[in-house]
């Protein structure tokens, strides 16, 4: 099953946001300035945020230029939820997602929907270049945007905050799933595609540039948490087709730890401090969700 070879007649692009305030206007901003020629709305989804997003949007300066909305998703928490109220309050039959501290490049939404016709998703990419110092940059390296990441090393992956689907394919796969709440929604979702027999097409140039944490303790608190869901995701999927994940492997991962830790000179260890602490707590939360969700993915 494949997209009708189409262009979409109407476009929505949907933001879950949850106390974003001070940061959605920059991608408010950068919406604005899409080279896009063709409609779009743009529909903010307050997952319950209390610094007064809400009003916030209700009187933007660009409200009228993006045909600006804000909807409320406070009713249960996780950006899946967000997204999935947007698109039921969505009138665009293809949808396009980003995120608030994210700042999509000018030509983003076209190269989505230059996708689209001959696909039923399209996955954009991201660089971290525009929104973070050096230092930053090195502690989460990206792939260059012209290599599609491998879910799993099995099936092509996606990124929720660089994304868009026909409205036909959200109604096919039901939406993103909401048990998904604290993060691995958008693995979950690449699987459910191509379970489905549909499509994913990549888009170099549907290209976002990404905010990443800037201290060591919230990029811990944040890799534990993908590291746990993306052990969650694994258990749901392994017995349809997602590879075992090698026995061997946790104790390579380890011994690299070992010998890259920050005790270390960085000239000797060839890792920064940031990059390690990445790394070792994804390995955290893989282990948490191994345990919790009764499975091996170490």
């Amino acid at each position: 099953m494949t997209a009708p070879a189409r262009v979409p007649s109407f476009v929505s692009v949907i933001i879950p946001a949850y106390n974003a305030k001070h940061t959605i206007d920059a991608q408010l901003s950068a919406l604005a300035a899409q080279d896009y020629p063709g409609g779009f709305e743009v529909i903010v989804s307050d997952n319950g945020s209390t610094d007064g997003l809400q009003d916030h949007i209700r009187n933007h300066p660009l409200a009228q230029d993006l045909t600006l909305s804000v909807v409320d998703s406070s009713t249960s928490p996780g950006a899946a939820h967000a997204r999935n109220v947007g698109i039921y309050q969505a009138k665009g039959d293809f949808l396009a997602f980003c995120d608030a501290d994210d700042q999509a490049h000018r030509q983003w939404l076209s190269a989505l929907v230059e996708a689209a016709p001959a696909s039923d998703a399209v996955a954009g990419t991201v660089e971290t270049y525009t929104l973070n110092s050096a230092e930053v940059q090195r502690w989460l390296p990206m792939p260059d945007p012209s290599e599609r990441p491998m879910l799993f090393g099995w099936k092509p992956s996606l990124f929720s905050g660089s994304f868009g689907m026909w409205r036909t394919t959200s109604e096919a796969v039901d939406g993103f799933d909401e048990r998904y709440a604290r993060g691995g929604e958008d693995n979950d979702l690449a699987l459910r595609i191509h379970l489905a027999g549909l499509s994913l097409a990549h888009a170099p140039e549907a290209l976002v540039s990404v905010r990443l944490r800037s201290t060591f303790r919230d990029v811990w608190r944040q890799m534990v948490k993908y590291g746990e869901a993306d052990a969650k995701v694994y258990a749901a999927y392994v017995d349809q087709g997602v590879p075992r994940r090698p026995r061997l492997a946790v104790f390579v991962e380890v011994l690299r730890l070992t010998l890259t830790n920050p005790l270390l000179p960085q000239r000797i260890s060839g890792t920064s401090r940031g990059h390690w602490v990445q790394s070792c707590a994804h390995l955290v939360g893989r282990t948490i969700g191994s345990v919790k969700y009764r499975t091996y993915f170490l």
